[in-house]
């Protein structure tokens, strides 16, 4: 369902009061077309816009595109004709060059960046997509600003993305942000393709990506990127479904975000649930539990009272299950009163089953996390 009208003071808002943003980057937007060479203004400008939105409170997580054309140009490559093993190659050149421009434009305004490389696998394997959110989620932690990529070095066809919109989609995913913003060349979804036709109309709003709003969707705008707009509103259905309202806006200004923020024209895609109801239903409904726990009354009543199931309360061990495995919680008498996804394997959970979280790098020989099931991870049972 779109909507043709739309309060723009509403648009300010949607930016301004999230908390946790997810920026998506495509490389037209500062990796010159013919030379393949980084436009270093144009993310000096953007890089002021995640310094003022990390003043105001905000935690930014950026997906860059850029690594395949800046390592391209270091090679003497043309990544539009090259190969698989080619782009792999480009890529390995092109992110010490990505991670370099970021790390010393965040620099300059005080800011740190840490380049995580993701492939499609880190998000289907449950152990490695646990891995890969809590180390971003440590990152913000610690105020700095992740700059996240397709690992395209090691990722083959059907391990790979094949774009970074789908890619920021899941990254806002796995950190539960509450708003997206896609950085491109077009500033929003149009009725139809703004290029070819004159009657075209801008869609402020979108409430759902039904087959209405897919059939509005037109091909790849620009050499140098890999997705159109179908693969934003692919984006842009993950994020609903996550619980995060997504903007696609341009990027062809200075200051894209700041012009967001003041109701620059763009397409809203809304949620109407937010990011934490939106992974509890994920828990609870669609995760398939691998096995149980037990536990004591204790940790029952505190379980209740909304804290983390840590590992004293723990009683027994059932099944067979990895890290980050969705189990079931099972009161003394064998009653489902929780369901939550696991920070332990299903050996080292009957290991430490019982003892105090203090204990747990003296009996698995490393510090894990204090909580077999962290209250951000648990869906209580009603």
């Amino acid at each position: 369902m779109a909507r043709q009208i739309s309060d723009r003071s509403t648009d300010t808002d949607r930016l301004r009061g999230a908390k946790r943003i997810v920026i998506k980057i495509g490389s037209a937007l500062f990796i010159d077309q013919q030379t393949g060479a980084l436009d270093g203004d144009w993310l000096e400008a953007l890089c002021e816009d995640v310094s003022w939105l990390s003043e105001a409170g905000k935690e930014i997580v950026l997906v860059s595109s850029g690594a395949v054309a800046l390592g391209a140009r270091e090679l003497g490559l043309d990544a539009r004709r090259a190969r698989l093993e080619d782009n792999q190659a480009a890529a390995a050149a092109g992110q010490i060059l990505l991670a370099h421009a970021y790390h010393d434009a965040l620099g300059r305004l005080g800011l740190t960046a840490a380049q995580v490389l993701l492939t499609l696998d880190d998000s289907e394997s449950r152990r490695r997509y646990l891995n890969a959110c809590t180390t971003l989620l440590t990152l913000l932690d610690r105020g700095a600003v992740p700059v996240v990529n397709e690992n395209d070095t090691v990722a083959t066809q059907e391990l790979r993305y094949g774009d970074n919109d789908r890619l920021a989609a899941r990254v806002a995913q796995m950190v539960s942000a509450d708003c997206m913003v896609l950085l491109s060349d077009v500033d929003g979804l149009y009725t139809r393709d703004p290029q070819h036709n004159d009657d075209a109309e801008h869609v402020p709003e979108v409430a759902d990506v039904d087959a209405r709003i897919r059939n509005m969707a037109g091909g790849p705008g620009s050499a140098l990127g890999s997705g159109g707009m179908h693969t934003k509103l692919d984006a842009a259905r993950i994020a609903i479904r996550a619980g995060c309202r997504m903007a696609i806006t341009s990027g062809r200004v200075r200051r894209p975000l700041k012009a967001l923020s003041e109701g620059g024209r763009a397409t809203w895609f809304l949620s109407t649930a937010t990011p934490a109801a939106a992974r509890k239903q994920w828990i609870a409904g669609t995760l398939k539990p691998k096995g149980s726990v037990s536990v004591d009354a204790g940790a029952e009543d505190a379980l209740a009272s909304g804290r983390s199931l840590l590992p004293a309360g723990v009683t027994s061990v059932d099944g067979q299950f990895e890290r980050g495995d969705a189990v079931r919680v099972l009161s003394g008498i064998g009653v489902e009163v929780g369901r939550g996804l696991i920070a332990y394997s299903s050996d080292e959970a009957r290991e430490i089953a019982g003892k105090q979280s203090r204990l747990i790098e003296s009996v698995l020989g490393y510090r894990g996390r204090d909580e077999m099931i962290h209250r951000d991870d648990l869906v209580l049972m009603h």
